[in-house]
């Protein structure tokens, strides 16, 4: 069956049953459903032109409303073919808005794929809502308050040895009294108190957190949290369902301390530094939060916990701990494995009984935000070798299987995020991220994020527009301007020679929009970073890339990555496309995956001891293999002869001409 869907034109494949809104939501298509799904809010309305649901008439809906097709997407299940009408006000936009690239079939993972890349764990939350109706006190039996609701829990439960939080035994004679002793405690399973043996075998201490009047399980929430260099991803999670209700991501707010982890961990040396880069963060979260609850009806007191990873840096930084010695040989965090804390002590602004679960943390530079990763990828269980990449400024790499995985860490620098480039931005509205120069003609056509005049170029940009400069011979080889290629975007700038990209009369900033030889130079020291940390890996074991059956891209950034682009200048090996998947934010995924599962927080404790963590910055062998790297694609042609097949037959030496400069939509 499919969905059409107007006035976008898109078309999704669906199955008979399915809820109208998770297709949607699924396919990409941001609608209004601030309640969650829940049916209450009546927000997520669209307008059936053709087909049939099965639903029911929506909050504040009339009868002519209903007979004319509106129906709330929460509330329809597909029954045939449809053809939909979503109207602008049903639809919400990304907190900020990046477009990603169309991507050859089967490249992006669908959503049920990627949910499925860790399949078969068992669906038990380390936090669980727990009913109770317990016996009132007679003269026979009139056991203590705190006895009767632990007596009741073992008897209904099977829980024994639970611990009680303090705030919850203050409010116990009062709530368990209001609804004639009807009750309902949050149960979490605490890390840090049992031993291995209780790991085991699944025995983590269980330690009741809130207690509420009544039956409140209907309604049970949490949060899950990416705490990347740049950027800061959010979700709000539905426990019952186990399912994610809205994602926000926000620009992390450290920032303008510094784009990369050691210019953060500097910063935090300084008096006051480590308060003001955690108090940073901290306000970025609260922005996310406020906004998930916003938009998703969800109230503060329905949150029950809340996981986070981030790399070692930024997981440091978030729980105000010192981060110096990680850059410091021999390059040692305060820890790897974090005991819970509770999230208004590190001034999150969320109910005290909440506390915060970071991802542990491999070595100094490989962080929870991989251990995520690879938990959410299912690599660890997987007999095939795997390559997992995160590229960005801290880039991190793993490679292994179910049996053995290595991981490392790359210190790309900042040019992946847009720094670095003189005109390099975040990916933002008005950020280049598409580029063509058609010869022939003497036309570049230019794609700029949300569609708004160009501001500068992102990261995923600077990829593209190289690539295309390359292959028309507008720059070398060594990522040296090309003056005599008879190219007129090729000219001598102030300070040397540069490509015209976007001239300023079209430009958001009223000047030209020039990538030159120092960019680009900057461009090829990240990609050599990166691509001679998975060759130093592989020879590490004795493997190649042909050994490699998958490489796995994660990250936000990677969401926008050209493939072909980045082969084109050696960021990505030359291997058969086929083998390389993108999922998207991995961190967030493994993360979200955690509080599903009691299982699979053990797991994430599991895949750090077992990675074994390559330090590259004084390694000989990665060095030699950097060296290597500083070339388009390569030094070496033979790792890249699809790229040297395109390099040989692509070039051609325009005639000097005026080009024309066009922005598009698509390119």
């Amino acid at each position: 069956m499919k969905v059409k869907i107007l006035p976008d034109n898109l078309e999704l494949e669906v199955k008979a049953g399915e809820q109208l809104l998770e297709v949607l939501t699924r396919g990409g298509v941001l609608i209004d459903a601030s309640c969650g799904g829940m049916g209450v809010c009546g927000q997520c309305r669209v307008q059936i032109i053709k087909g049939a649901v099965d639903s029911k008439p929506g909050v504040q809906q009339s009868e002519e409303e209903y007979e004319q097709g509106w129906r709330q997407a929460c509330l329809s299940y597909i029954k045939s073919d449809l053809e939909i009408f979503i109207p602008e006000d049903s639809r919400v936009e990304k907190e900020f808005t990046l477009q990603e690239i169309k991507a050859p079939k089967g490249q992006f993972l669908s959503e049920q794929e990627i949910e499925g890349l860790n399949p078969d764990w068992k669906r038990e939350s380390p936090v669980q809502k727990l009913y109770l109706e317990l016996p009132p006190p007679i003269k026979e039996d009139n056991l203590n308050d705190l006895q009767r609701l632990i007596r009741g829990l073992r008897q209904r439960y099977g829980l024994r040895r639970v611990s009680v939080d303090f705030s919850a035994l203050k409010k116990l004679p009062e709530v368990i009294r209001k609804k004639d002793f009807k009750c309902t405690v949050t149960v979490v399973r605490t890390r840090g108190e049992e031993t291995d043996e209780d790991i085991q075998r699944g025995a983590r201490k269980p330690k009741l957190i809130q207690i509420e009047s009544g039956d409140t399980r209907a309604r049970h929430f949490s949060l899950a949290f990416d705490i990347g260099t740049t950027t800061v991803s959010g979700q709000v999670l539905d426990l019952n369902q186990s399912r994610p209700l809205m994602t926000i991501n926000h620009f992390n707010g450290q920032i303008k301390y510094g784009a990369d982890v050691i210019s953060r961990i500097i910063y935090a040396g300084r008096p006051g530094g480590l308060r003001e880069l955690q108090g940073s963060v901290v306000r970025t979260i609260n922005e996310v939060i406020e906004k998930l609850l916003e938009k998703t009806r969800v109230k503060r007191e329905e949150l029950s916990h809340m996981t986070v990873a981030g790399n070692t840096t930024m997981t440091h930084l978030l729980l105000g701990l010192n981060p110096k010695w990680l850059r410091l040989s021999p390059y040692v965090p305060v820890a790897n494995i974090f005991p819970p804390v509770r999230a208004e002590e590190l001034g999150i602004d969320l109910p005290h009984w909440v506390h915060i679960y970071p991802m542990p943390c491999v070595a100094s530079y490989v962080g929870g935000d991989i251990v995520a990763g690879i938990l959410g990828a299912g690599i660890y269980k997987r007999p095939e070798v795997v390559l997992y990449i995160d590229i960005g400024t801290n880039g991190e790499i793993v490679l292994g299987n179910q049996d053995w995985m290595l991981c490392a860490s790359c210190s790309a620098g900042p040019a992946f995020e847009g720094g670095g480039i003189k005109y390099g931005t975040h990916a933002t509205a008005g950020a280049i991220e598409r580029f063509s120069f058609d010869q022939k003609v003497c036309q570049v056509r230019y794609q700029t994020i949300g569609h708004k005049p160009p501001i500068g170029i992102c990261g995923s940009g600077i990829i593209n527009i190289t690539a295309e400069l390359l292959l028309k011979g507008i720059i070398d080889q060594n990522g040296k301007v090309n003056l005599s290629s008879g190219a007129s975007l090729a000219k001598e700038g102030k300070n040397g020679p540069e490509v015209l990209i976007v001239p300023a009369e079209q430009t958001g900033i009223g000047e030209d929009i020039v990538l030159s030889e120092m960019d680009f130079d900057n461009l090829i020291r990240a990609k050599a970073a990166m691509y001679a940390g998975y060759h130093t890996l592989l020879d590490k074991v004795g493997l190649s890339f042909d050994n490699v059956e998958l490489i796995m891209i994660a990250g936000n950034f990677g969401s926008y990555l050209d493939i072909e682009n980045a082969i084109t200048i050696g960021l990505l090996p030359d291997i058969d496309r086929n083998k390389i998947k993108f999922i998207g934010n991995g961190s967030l995924l493994g993360t979200r995956l955690v509080s599903f599962s009691n299982e699979l927080l053990d797991d994430g404790e599991k895949i750090a001891r077992m990675m074994t963590n390559v330090e590259l910055s004084d390694n000989i062998a990665f060095m030699d293999n950097y060296i290597a790297a500083l070339f388009l694609p390569h030094t070496e042609e033979k790792f890249f002869p699809g790229v040297m097949k395109k390099l040989e037959s692509s070039r051609e030496r325009a005639k000097p001409c005026v080009p024309i400069f066009k922005g598009v939509k698509g390119i």
